[in-house]
Formats: C-alpha cells, structure tokens, sequence
C-alpha cells in the first residue's frame, strides 16, 4: 500500500503522477532532489533512518548487478522494514516483488538500458510484478536523448547522476545527439549554464547543461503525456539513436501490455506521421474489433470508397457526393491508413475521426499489406451480394485487387481517373441501379447496434437492443436508445462514438448476454466517483474510458473507468471510476 504516490493521468504505459512529498513532485520527473539514501548493506551494517516526509527515502539495500544469478540475489535480500514515510526499494527486474515502498528502484538498469529487447523484457517484468499505484525509478541510466523513452515504457523517476557525469567527461548532451565539448565552435543552447563565452565554458558547466536539458525534456514529455500525444513524439525521438528505436519497435510488439494502458477514447488526435502509427495499439484495437466484434447488418451491396482529410468522412465534400451517387443503396465503408476500414456506423468512433495522415498520393508496401488483411479479414466476416470498389488507382485499387484474389470474391471497379469526377460518379449510380434503398430508421439502428457490437462484443448489438427504439436528439450523430416501456436506455455520444448507458440501460447491460465490465465495490454509496480503496474486484477486461457497471451491498451504478481493471484491483490510490449515475439499494 502506498500513502505517497498517486497516477493522475495515463498515455499508454507512460504516466503523469504525483509523488506525494511535503513539496509535490509531479512525475515524471528528476528524483536527484527529493531522494535521500540510506546506503548499501554491502559496505556497512546500516541503522534504518528515521526518515522524513521531505524526500523519498531509499531503504538499506544490496543491489545486484545485470546478469546475477538468481540464487544469489535470493540468498543476500534485505528484508523489507515497515516504515511510516515516503519509501523506496532497491529491486532487480528479476526479483521485483511487492515490499510495501512507494518506489521501486531496479539495481541492474545499466544493463538493459541500451538494448531494446532486453529493456522491453525488464520492464514489463518489473512492472507485471510490482504494485499498480508505485512509481517505478531507474538511476543512473537517463540522458536527454533517452528519457522520453523511458517514460513511454512505464518509468516514473530517473536521476540526472549519468547526464552529470558526460558532461564533466566533456560529452555536450542534447535531446537529439552528443558531442565532445571541445568540437563545439558555439553552444546550441540558452541554458542558464550555457549563458557564457564559449571559451569560459567549462566541463562543470557542461555538467549543468546537461541536467537542464534533461529537465526540460521531462517537462515535453508530461506536457505530451497530459496532451495524451507522447507516442506521436516518441515516433520521431526514437529515430536518434538505433537502441531507442529498437526498444519503440520491441514495445510496440507487446500489445497486450500496451493495450491494456491505453484509453478506449480520448481527445488526442493521432498524427500518422510513418508507417509504425500502424502498430499503435489504438489502431490495432480498432482493426481487431472490426474484424471480430462488428457485424454488418445491411441486406444491401457493399461499396468501398477512400477515405478523407476531413473527419469524420461523411462531412467531406468527396464523401457528400459519393452519398448522393449511392442514395442509402448500399452499404458505405472507407478505405484508409492507418485505420483499415471503417463502416459508416463506426466513422465517429475513436479513432477513426481522430487522426490525420501525411498525404503523398503513395502507399508503402506496410500500410498496403496492413489495410489488405484487415480487408480480407472484414470481407471473410461479412457477406454482401455485391462488392463494388469505388477507390483510385494510387494504392487502394491495388489492395483491393489483392483481396479480391485472397478471398475469391469479384469486386467491380468504377472509377475512371478520379472517384469524384462526373464520369466515376454517375458509374457508381448507374451500377447500383435496381438496388433497393434502406429506411432511415434501420440505418440508426444498425448504428447503435454496431457500436454496442464495437464497444462490448460480439453480438451486445442484438443482446441489448433488439426490442429498443432509436430517437433522434436534435439530428444525428445525437441518436438516443429506449426501450418499449419509454424508458431511456442509453445515448451516443458524438465526441467519441460510443454508447453511455442509464441507470435503466445499465440494468439491461448487466442482466443480458452481452459482455458486461463490472467493477464490484465496499459497502457504501459513490458520490461522483469511485477512489481504488473502494474497489473490492474489477474485470480485468476493463479500459480506461470504458463504460462500467459498478455494483456493491449498497449501491448500482453506472459510469466510466479512469484505471484498467488490475490496476483498479490493485491500487489504493486515485480514482476508479467517475460514476454519471448511482441508485442506493
């Protein structure tokens, strides 16, 4: 249990916290000034310090370097004493277990730190065996080139110890590179250390810049974690040195490690800057619940259409006329990178009108083969009559062509040069000629249905909402959901394109088939939000930003998750749940 340390915000595994001292710290953050040793068991017998709310407080520890065996670091540990400050253990990634501190300091990071597989590897170990709600320190490790690195994986505290120690060995550190001070001709720095002469400047003052730079890149990195952008950051950091980018790549395969951190829905727009936003696990959750949790539910043709620049789609102008040449005919799905299809019902939902991509009219052979298999994947879900592909030459109609052949379903093209000229238009119109129109009413329906098959699983669309009747509030995307009794079940919430349930479509969620996230809760009544202490259990399925059921000996409620469910589970700080409805029992 933790009294002194508290996550405010999340981007990914990256946190913004709060070291609770007599002067917060907001992490991350340096540690250099806030920590107080109390020295290794190596050397001396240590006196366990009295300690203080000051500073954070290291425990008398032995540290274990890289690569020791586990049998011995079993036979020297320290018992954990039980202390009444702000505390901090020394841990291996290998050992790492629950002593009670509030840190957890990894005594062997100079050995993982520099090589991305091995880094990828103790830090999830680390943090699979540590407590949710403690900050994770790795010292003597951090320069300004890595840190942003290091706090995309999951670490809270670092030092400025190894940033000192270049600078008084003649090594100018910048966030980009470093360079042997005496080939500087002038600093590339309005550091208050770098405010002199360059010939008066000297190896300490160097020591000096290199700690300022590194502070200042904590302060990009919790501005781009409250922005929830750091991975869009982290995408052009990592290009400077071929261990960091190893180390992004290496995370960027441990999905479930990173899905699992990462909002369902958030404000942030994704910049798709390269081909690796294709493994951001936002855009591989979007194409894993498209592929397997969302169910068309047109009876008519399918018409694949590019995406556009403006989001969402259908606000575009290409986007306008394509919908007045189909005129509800058929069923509407876009083509894009770095998404993959989106259905028209699912346009809004996060993230498919949350992000921007670098326009070059040229698709690499990533984002080619990416979109094909989410493609191929949705086409081998779902049956239509007919295919008709209403996409350019430049990369669409070659992975339209490559699916055609995978899954033995003929497409027919109508394009001629552009989607959007007259001659490719009125082909799209007369192709769909004969075609039956659907009503408006199944078209919101089948809206709310795919979001609740997208947003809870497979088939809650026919679970939950069978019998209900969909109204309009003011005009779409305001879609409301109600049940037959004239009860209000839920509305859709256009910022995010996802479902928020009553109090009443809550008890119709817990009580119907559809995958339900519970989080069960102590005996009282929640008042606006729901603290980790209150938490008994949660599902572990649960995400930040997920609706939740929240359930207890007194009390029903229903709101929105602010920790993933283990974290939830395992915290005793911060809040759960931010709960919109609650009925005492």
């Amino acid at each position: 249990m933790t009294d002194y340390f508290e996550i405010h915000g999340r981007d990914g595994a990256a946190r913004l916290g709060e070291l609770r001292l007599a002067e917060s710290v907001t992490t991350p953050a340096l540690a250099d000034e806030v920590t107080a040793d109390a020295g290794s068991l190596w050397t001396a017998e240590r006196t366990l310090p009295e300690g203080s709310e000051d500073v954070l407080t290291v425990l008398p520890h032995r540290s274990f370097p890289a690569g020791t065996d586990e049998r011995v670091q079993e036979s020297f540990a320290v018992d954990p004493p039980d202390v009444e400050y702000p505390s901090a253990s020394v841990v291996s990634s290998e050992t790492a277990a629950d002593t009670g501190a509030d840190a957890y300091i990894l005594s062997d990071a100079g050995g993982f730190v520099g090589h991305g597989a091995a880094f990828r590897e103790a830090i999830i170990e680390a943090k699979g065996a540590l407590p949710a709600d403690t900050a994770l320190y790795l010292s003597g490790v951090a320069t300004p080139r890595n840190v942003s690195t290091l706090a995309y994986a999951g670490v809270d505290l670092v030092d400025a110890k190894l940033a000192r120690v270049k600078g008084r060995q003649g090594m100018y550190l910048t966030t980009e590179s470093e360079y042997f001070l005496e080939d500087l001709e002038e600093l590339p720095c309005a550091c208050e250390a770098c405010r002199v002469p360059r010939e008066e400047f000297a190896r300490e003052d160097c020591a000096a810049h290199n700690a300022n730079v590194l502070e200042a890149e904590l302060a990009t990195v919790r501005r781009r974690i409250r922005d929830g952008r750091l991975r869009d950051y982290i995408e052009g950091q990592a290009r400077h040195d071929q261990w960091l980018t190893a180390a992004f790549r290496e995370f960027d395969q441990q999905y479930g490690y990173l899905e699992a951190r990462t909002p369902v829905v958030r404000n942030a727009e994704i910049s798709a800057a390269s081909s690796d936003t294709i493994r951001r696990a936002e855009i591989q959750r979007f194409a894993e619940r498209v592929t397997t949790r969302y169910r068309n539910r047109f009876d008519n043709p399918l018409v694949l259409v590019p995406c556009s620049a403006t989001k969402p789609y259908s606000e575009s102008q290409s986007h306008s006329q394509f919908h007045d040449a189909v005129q509800f005919r058929a069923h509407v799905a876009s083509m894009t990178s770095p998404i993959g299809v989106v259905p028209s019902e699912l346009e809004l939902t996060y993230p498919a009108q949350h992000y921007d991509s670098v326009v070059t009219g040229r698709w690499s052979e990533d984002e080619k083969g990416f979109v094909a298999t989410v493609l191929r994947r949705y086409l081998e879900r779902n049956d239509y009559p007919r295919v008709i592909a209403h996409v350019p030459g430049d990369g669409y109609r070659d992975i339209c062509e490559r699916v055609e052949e995978q899954v033995g379903v003929p497409f027919e093209y109508t394009v001629e040069d552009h989607p959007t000229t007259t001659d490719s238009l009125a082909n799209l119109m007369s192709t769909l000629q004969g075609e039956l129109k659907y009503s408006k009413r199944e078209r919101e329906h089948n809206t709310v249905s795919a979001i609740a098959d997208f947003q809870f699983g497979d088939g809650a669309g026919d679970d939950l909402f069978a019998d209900a009747d969909i109204e309009m509030n003011s005009r779409y995307p305001k879609l409301q959901v109600w049940n037959e009794g004239g009860e209000q079940l839920a509305t859709m919430v256009p910022q995010y394109g996802v479902l928020s349930f009553t109090l009443e479509g809550a008890r119709v969620w817990s009580e119907s088939d559809a995958p339900t996230k519970r989080v069960e809760i102590d005996n009282f009544a929640p008042h606006g939000s729901v603290l980790a202490p209150g938490v008994v259990d949660a599902d572990d399925d649960i995400r930040v930003g997920d609706e939740v059921v929240v359930e207890g000996p007194k009390a029903f409620a229903v709101g929105r998750a602010e920790m993933f469910g283990a974290e939830m589970a395992e915290s005793t700080r911060g809040v759960a749940v931010e709960v919109r409805h609650v009925e005492e029992k």
